[in-house]
Order: structure tokens, then sequence, then C-alpha cells
């Protein structure tokens, strides 16, 4: 969720889901059907080509099953579509973990075994705050709902990470967040079950300010560069990241991970 604070521009309500369906073409995913701008034609001729934006933000909601509480929140159903794919790709995971945790106690490498994830997402569902503030994302609307709200674990992702942890994973949080956030962030982190450290050791977020020295970029850094130049950083310190999970491509890109795992977001799309 995700954001200058999450290494997106704050754009437009219009401009945010724009991307998200320029983003899903160019993968090559056909989500509305002939008449869809391409890769190799990404600015619409005519309007026949973008989709209603109305019937998008429902389609959102659709997929996530929104549920809305008598006071007006609205919350994403764990019997929803998005639910079940969350929960496909988390059983992969958790095979691909179990074998490679095992792979990695018998060559007995050096390397301790470790786990990278994205918070806003991955680890953390945004979707209540998305619909809060009507799919616009600003630095102060979040400051104001990380300040005072939990955002629910993203569906069965806090059991496989504590079961990872369990298995002798080290487990790391990797956010495009900003560092004044870290409080808000470790709160809400503990508060819906993630049961690991959560120090500074094991949680990095961005620190615009006083940039880390073993990030050349420094303040200037792409989503791809902090987040890859950090993994790399991780594992300088003894670790072998055996997985990263992330909700965005750019969490993922960049390599410093035996396998990636990427977890479905159509709400926003960040370079």
């Amino acid at each position: 969720m995700p954001r200058t604070a999450r290494f997106r521009p704050a754009l437009s309500r219009r401009a945010r889901l724009g991307a998200t369906t320029v983003a899903a073409l160019v993968a090559g995913t056909a989500v509305f059907g002939i008449g869809q701008a391409t890769a190799e034609h990404s600015v619409p001729r005519t309007d026949k080509e973008i989709p209603n934006l109305t019937q998008v933000q429902d389609k959102i909601k659709a997929y996530y099953g929104d549920t809305v509480t008598a006071d007006g929140e609205h919350y994403a159903s764990p019997r929803s579509n998005y639910a079940h794919q969350v929960r496909g790709i988390e059983a992969k995971a958790r095979t691909y973990l179990s074998k490679a945790l095992t792979r990695h106690d018998r060559t007995g490498k050096k390397a301790k075994p470790a786990i990278v994830l994205d918070i806003d997402d991955t680890t953390l569902l945004t979707y209540n705050y998305e619909l809060q503030v009507g799919f616009h994302f600003t630095e102060e609307s979040q400051d104001k709902y990380l300040a005072g709200t939990d955002m629910d674990p993203v569906f069965g992702m806090d059991r496989l990470v504590n079961w990872a942890h369990d298995k002798g994973a080290e487990v790391f949080f990797l956010t495009g967040r900003k560092e004044a956030q870290r409080a808000w962030s470790v709160r809400n982190l503990k508060n819906v079950g993630y049961g690991m450290p959560l120090d500074r050791r094991h949680v990095y977020l961005k620190d615009k300010e006083h940039p880390p020295a073993y990030l050349p970029c420094g303040s200037t850094c792409t989503t791809i560069e902090y987040k890859s130049g950090t993994r790399k950083h991780i594992e300088s310190l003894g670790y072998n990241i055996v997985a990263s999970f992330g909700d965005q491509y750019s969490d993922l890109r960049g390599g410093a991970a035996d396998r990636t795992f990427k977890i479905p977001n159509p709400m926003y799309y960040l370079p």
C-alpha cells in the first residue's frame, strides 16, 4: 500500500487504477478483451481502449469479496477469490520452503537460510485503507491510518511466516514505508501475530534522510535498487535468502534470492 512512503508517486485515483490496468496489459494479461491497449500501443487511440473506472473498482471489490461493516468499514473476505489465490501461492511456497530448508540443513552451508518479505499487501493487507481513501494514496492519509489502525494480515501469510521461522528461517521485512513509520509498522506486525524478532536488524524501512552506506544510490534509489541492494546487504551478513515475497514485481527484481513469490495485488502498480 504500496507511496512516496512506499516508493510510489502520490498519484490520483484515476492515474493509479490506470497504471494497474496498463501494467496488467503489458504483462500480457487480457483483462478486458478485444480493443484494449497493448504493450506496443500503450497510449489509447480512443475511449474504447480505456476500461471504465467504476467498473474497474467494482471488479476489484468483487475479487476481494468486499465486506462492509455496520460502521462502514470495508474488509476483504476470507472466502474471496483473492484469498483463494493467495492460499494457492502460500501452499506452493510452503512446499518449496520445506524442501529448501531441509536441503540447506543437509548441505551444512555456513550461511543461515532466510526469507525476505515486503509489508504492504504481502504481509499486511491494505484493502481497508484503500477503500477508505478511495484508492487515492497520500503520505498524510497513510500516516493517519497507520498511527491508529492495525491492518489485518494477508490471509494465511502470518501462519506461513511463523511456520518458516519455526523451521529455522531467519525472517526479514523489507518495505518502502518511510523510517518514521517504523513504530506503527512493528506494532501492527506484532499485534496480528507475526511472532519473530522485529528489531532494526530484521525490519528495513526507507530512510531518505539517512540512507545506509550499503546503498550506493543513497536517497535516490529506485524501488528495485533499494530492495535488491538491501537483500544483498542481508546476504553479506551471513544469510542465504532462499525466498523473497512481494506484491509488486519491483519488490522481487534485482536478484539476491533463490526464488521469488509474487502475491496478487490489482489495486496499484509500482515500477
